[in-house]
């Protein structure tokens, strides 16, 4: 059976704490338990306390996972040594273990521009030795029309992928996940944000040194400088967390990644 993960609250809502989250998850899909995975990070915080929707569906997943810098910042300071794990990381772990289960695990890309889901499969089965045996039993860009959507809905039903990666942003994605999920009540939906955009080389992740020092997001706003806007929600996280926690919770914290 699985065992059941430790939860902390980051601003109201909770963080799974664990050291291998993709294991747990494979546990769960052996034992035919669905599993709705979301990404944390300070941004979709932010935006859940501003959309019930939102932070419903965030406080009622089965796992949810520290991505962002600040959310491990948060927990930090609350004296919780928590790594942070970044989305792209689990799906990409996930999908090596989907790989070992073959047929037992088919998988599913749904979301991006035309082409980009497809390509971003075509270049992870070729580049990547231990996912040939990668079952894919579909890849699906994210702009269909009324009737392409029930075709491909009709799809998931048949086919019962196990391991369904949805890239439509947040908080799209994690919406259609939980309108949809019963069409495939044992598989893991996991929001993937722009993963397929990076598997495709459409774009490319953070330097390592950037992403050593938590400064991913600067370098995904020099990469979309549109995204300002949504980007002042890490100072309104920070401002509140440390309103929260306290100031003198820095006096315990050390951030070493």
């Amino acid at each position: 059976m699985c065992e059941e993960m430790e939860q902390f609250s980051v601003l109201g809502f909770p963080v799974n704490l664990s050291d291998d989250y993709s294991q747990w998850l494979i546990s769960r899909v052996n034992q035919k338990m669905g599993s709705h995975v979301v990404t944390l990070n300070a941004e979709m915080v932010i935006q859940a306390d501003s959309n019930p929707d939102l932070g419903n569906i965030i406080k009622n997943a089965e796992l949810v996972v520290p991505d962002g810098s600040g959310v491990v910042l948060y927990l930090r300071l609350s004296g919780k040594k928590q790594k942070r794990c970044p989305g792209i990381e689990l799906a990409e772990l996930l999908l090596g273990q989907a790989a070992e289960l073959g047929d037992l695990c088919p998988v599913l890309f749904y979301g991006g521009a035309p082409g980009v889901a497809e390509k971003a499969a075509e270049n992870m089965i070729a580049s990547k030795q231990d996912l040939k045996n990668l079952k894919l039993v579909a890849a699906q860009h994210g702009f269909l029309s009324q009737e392409e959507q029930v075709a491909f809905l009709e799809t998931i039903k048949e086919k019962q992928p196990k391991l369904i990666l949805v890239g439509l942003g947040v908080p799209r994605q994690e919406l259609w996940i939980a309108q949809h999920r019963y069409l495939a009540p044992e598989s893991i939906w996991i929001g993937v944000g722009g993963s397929f955009d990076i598997w495709a080389g459409i774009k490319s992740r953070a330097p390592g040194w950037l992403a050593n020092n938590h400064l991913e997001w600067l370098y995904r706003l020099y990469q979309e400088p549109w995204r300002w806007r949504r980007m002042m929600a890490l100072p309104q996280f920070a401002l509140r967390s440390f309103g929260e926690l306290g100031l003198n919770s820095l006096q315990r914290f050390q951030f070493k990644g």
